[in-house]
């Protein structure tokens, strides 16, 4: 599974051969590492092992349980009465190098405020904990459903400052060595040693990471931001520093771990997304159909990456532009414009089509064959001649007046509002922008209620491919129609 040996397998911990990586990149970078799974499936035995095999001064807090005091110890003021110092135990968390909080998501309120500063800051009260390297923690499933009264979930602010969050496998999820080897009570109250093995690995280790640190691989990057994208469209938000976070997550991984990299990146994917702690719906289908996205984006090449590129694209205007301006070739082209009229919303399809075809069909040498533009200029001829519920009208009508003559407030509602929206765009513009909207009221007889939200993205379309046309980006063009 992992770089050269099975490194917990050595410690004594079984039953987590398949989130080895994941627990080797929070060492290897020593970011947060939380644990959840059912009692009894070893969260707490890994961690406290953890520290005996890397020689580490652990700590280790029942957060259900425990005081301020017992962190920081009992207050006294200095000697010169303008400051506190704090009686240090053998308890108290000032000399640690590793902490574990356990049963973090049992503690009060004001007790979890403060191991949000211990996890994101390495602090307490302020002060900074200079010797602590290690910061973990392990909570049972949130909710009664879930037989753990007590057990809430996690505060998203304080699950956030988590790199690594992994679910625990139980029993029935481990394969039937692991189950022996779990069964077997011969290593209960072993220290946990393996020669220095792993500190070893971590230390050779560690002089790549930094350097992937500070040149991450372009593949790398693009991952990471096309699955915060894509998440981002199913519901399931990942932050602007959570999205580094994973980039992160993912260097260390490949560091420490010889998996192929796409079951690599699905594995750090997975435990990378912190609603898995808070309670909030975090579908493993739509994780790992994220994965799937992201990966295909910086696995694909030539005709096939360009197409995915263009597919994944939610902005009209830099659609208009990758079509426009870095299409392979023609038939590519007309590749993409089937796929965009078959998986885009019609009003999306008709704004595309009216801002892009007209220069494409005056284009010498076009980005979209001849089967391409047939199905662009069937949209634009179904969006001029309007039937449904409106009645048909002659096409080349002045869109300005209504069908039927009368006024656009009494035949369609809002019509006559959203012209005036326009009134400071070029005349030709607004004449299409007029087309679109009466495309788009044919069945209901109103406009729509987000009018605001497609004019605009039709208007940056049209603008766009308009600038590129201009620019002459695009060859041979004849007059300007923008």
């Amino acid at each position: 599974m992992c770089a050269r040996t099975h490194f917990l397998r050595q410690i004594g911990v079984y039953g987590y051969d398949q989130v080895e990586p994941i627990v080797l990149a929070a060492l290897l970078s020593e970011d947060p590492l939380l644990l959840i799974g059912r009692h009894g499936t070893g969260k707490t035995y890994l961690l406290n092992s953890l520290s005996e095999a890397l020689a580490l001064e652990h700590r280790h807090y029942n957060a259900s349980l425990v005081s301020f005091d017992d962190l920081v110890g009992f207050p006294y003021p200095d000697k010169d009465g303008l400051s506190i110092r704090f009686i240090e135990t053998p308890a108290t968390i000032w000399g640690a190098e590793s902490v574990l909080v356990d049963e973090l998501n049992r503690c009060k309120p004001e007790h979890q405020n403060r191991f949000f500063s211990l996890v994101h800051e390495r602090r307490v009260q302020g002060m900074p904990l200079t010797k602590l390297r290690y910061r973990w923690a392990a909570m049972n499933p949130a909710g009664e459903e879930n037989g753990y009264l007590g057990a809430e979930p996690l505060d998203p602010a304080l699950a956030d400052r988590f790199a690594f969050i992994v679910t625990v496998a139980d029993w029935a999820d481990l394969t039937a060595g692991e189950k022996a080897a779990v069964t077997d009570p011969r290593g209960d109250g072993a220290i946990s040693r393996d020669g220095g093995q792993l500190r070893q690995f971590l230390g050779e280790r560690l002089v790549r990471f930094q350097s992937l640190l500070q040149s991450p691989p372009a593949h790398v990057l693009g991952y990471a931001s096309t699955v915060s994208t894509t998440l981002g469209q199913a519901g399931l938000r990942l932050s602007p520093r959570r999205t580094r976070q994973l980039a992160r997550n993912l260097l260390a991984a490949v560091c420490v771990s010889d998996l192929p990299h796409e079951r690599l990146f699905r594995l750090v994917l997975r435990a990378s997304v912190p609603q898995v702690a808070t309670g909030e719906a975090a579908p493993r289908e739509t994780i790992d159909a994220a994965h799937s996205v992201a990966w295909d984006t910086v696995a694909l090449t030539g005709r096939e990456k360009w197409l995915h590129e263009f597919a994944l694209e939610t902005d009209l205007a830099k659609k208009a532009e990758l079509l426009l301006t870095g299409c392979p070739d023609p038939d590519t082209g007309s590749v993409a414009v089937s796929q965009l009229l078959a998986g885009e919303a019609p009003e999306r399809v008709v704004a595309f089509a009216l801002a892009v075809q007209p220069h494409l069909m005056e284009c010498a040498n076009s980005p979209v064959g001849a089967d391409g533009l047939n199905d662009l200029g069937r949209i634009l001829s179904e969006a001029s001649e309007v039937k449904a519920d409106l009645e048909w009208r002659d096409p080349n009508r002045n869109p300005m007046s209504p069908p039927g003559g009368g006024k656009w407030d009494a035949a369609v509602p809002g019509h006559e509002l959203a012209v005036k929206a326009m009134e400071d765009w070029p005349k030709k513009r607004q004449l299409r922008a007029i087309h679109y909207l009466d495309h788009l009221v044919a069945k209901s007889r109103k406009v729509p209620e987000n009018w605001g939200d497609l004019l605009r993205d039709f208007e940056r379309c049209v603008t766009t491919a308009g600038h590129i046309r201009n620019t002459e980006q695009i060859k041979s063009y004849g007059p300007a129609l923008v």
